[in-house]
């Protein structure tokens, strides 16, 4: 009854971080690149993790180390540049709404790479979330006309990554803790972000007032929105399902649709459409 309550509460409590992470980086993009908001973000939460959690570092068998690898790559490396990309054109609540798809990539990534069977309602499932997508996309490009809504494709990329990412640490790392799989992956990518960060020419802005106070956005994104919550959501995972840990994607646009109407955002009659569409085809494709 305890674990039942407990992987509820780090539900919730990873929709709220991760629902308010998509207003950060849009925040952090209004004085940074996508590139360069990106590897400060794993750069700081690298050295965050490092701080506290080096030794478990040791506990890391050395078979192991290729899936730290593959999972830094694809829960990580990847989406940070991916939705940072993705919101230079389309707003942080319709993000959060496409990372909504992650339980649904996640049941496709589970059945044709990890051998797992599907009942015809969550092929039914799948099938509407595609619509709801569609529908998302191609209104957000009729009513803006100055952004580019095809970047949507980048936030999707980026859950498919995710799905890959929570079916590689439940077959393969589910015997590590937590602390040992996140900063073992961030360690993993500190060298190759300090190298993008570099490459994207930080050097030139780093005194620039606008470009300290978009860090201190990244910092808390960082520590709070990739590091404590990659720890919490390893853990949700080794406790419950794949399926069940990413259906926090439901929940989290609510949180990002708030802090959007916070700042001005708003999504048209037609998108909210597509979203509720979008909800009901995850739920549908989630259905054991």
């Amino acid at each position: 009854m305890v674990s039942k309550q407990l992987k509820w509460i780090l539900l919730i409590v990873l929709a709220l971080i991760w629902g308010s992470s998509f207003i950060l980086i849009k925040k952090g993009l209004l004085a940074l690149n996508p590139f360069q908001l990106g590897s400060l973000r794993i750069v700081f939460c690298a050295i965050f993790l490092l701080l506290i959690g080096f030794k478990s570092l040791t506990k890391i068998p050395q078979y192991q180390w290729k899936y730290i690898a593959l999972t830094a790559l694809f829960g990580t490396f990847l989406p940070v540049y991916l939705f940072s990309v993705a919101q230079t054109q389309i707003s942080s609540s319709v993000s959060s709404i496409l990372n909504s798809l992650t339980p649904l990539n996640t049941l496709l990534v589970s059945v044709f790479l990890f051998g797992l069977g599907f009942k015809r309602i969550q092929f039914i499932g799948v099938i509407i979330g595609l619509i709801g997508t569609a529908i998302l996309i191609l209104n957000g490009n009729h009513h803006n006309v100055h952004q580019n809504n095809y970047y949507a494709f980048l936030v999707i990329t980026a859950s498919i990554c995710y799905a890959i990412n929570v079916n590689l640490i439940k077959k393969y790392l589910s015997d590590l803790t937590p602390l040992s799989i996140t900063t073992g992956n961030f360690s993993v990518m500190l060298i190759p972000a300090l190298t993008v960060l570099y490459f994207a020419n930080f050097s030139e802005i780093i005194y620039f007032k606008e470009t300290q106070h978009a860090m201190v956005f990244i910092l808390v994104l960082a520590i709070v929105g990739t590091g404590i919550a990659n720890i919490l959501f390893f853990k949700l995972i080794q406790m419950s399902s794949p399926v069940f840990a990413s259906s926090v994607t439901y929940l989290i646009p609510v949180v990002a649709f708030f802090w959007g109407m916070v700042d001005n955002e708003m999504l048209t009659p037609i998108q909210f459409i597509g979203a509720f569409v979008i909800l009901i085809g995850v739920y549908l494709a989630n259905k054991k």
